[in-house]
């Protein structure tokens, strides 16, 4: 897994719904505990207050982080990730082949253009 706090480079679509899944599941807890301490009084409510922003906070960075890398992958800037709807296209649709200018392709694959450079330079003859 990668830095889950940078906002560079390129993760394949696992590791994005991974992360996903896991701060959702993370979020719900914390406003499940969050809601209890409602209950439990005021000073445990003030204190829950303080513990559920920073917690969002950290949250919300990673998972912007995430989709920010995932955006890298389908060789998209960090920002598409605030259009509606394009976590889903992240999800379900295919990162770019080969490098891109964002860093390597997680998946190793090469393209094209990068797997004919490679093999007519390789097989090309020196010429002085």
């Amino acid at each position: 897994m990668s830095n889950i706090f940078s906002f560079s480079g390129r993760i394949r679509r696992t590791e994005y719904a991974v992360t996903q899944i896991i701060l959702s599941f993370v979020g719900g807890i914390i406003f499940f505990v969050f809601g209890v301490s409602l209950f439990a009084g005021e000073s445990a409510a003030a204190g829950a207050i303080v513990f559920l922003f920073v917690a969002m906070l950290f949250i919300s960075w990673v998972s912007l982080a995430s989709g920010a890398k995932r955006c890298h992958d389908r060789g998209n800037s960090g920002f598409f990730q605030l259009i509606p709807f394009y976590g889903l296209w992240m999800l379900f649709g295919d990162g770019d082949h080969g490098r891109n200018i964002y860093g390597n392709d997680p998946k190793g694959r090469m393209s094209q253009a990068d797997l004919f450079g490679t093999t007519a330079s390789a097989q090309a003859p020196l010429t002085y």
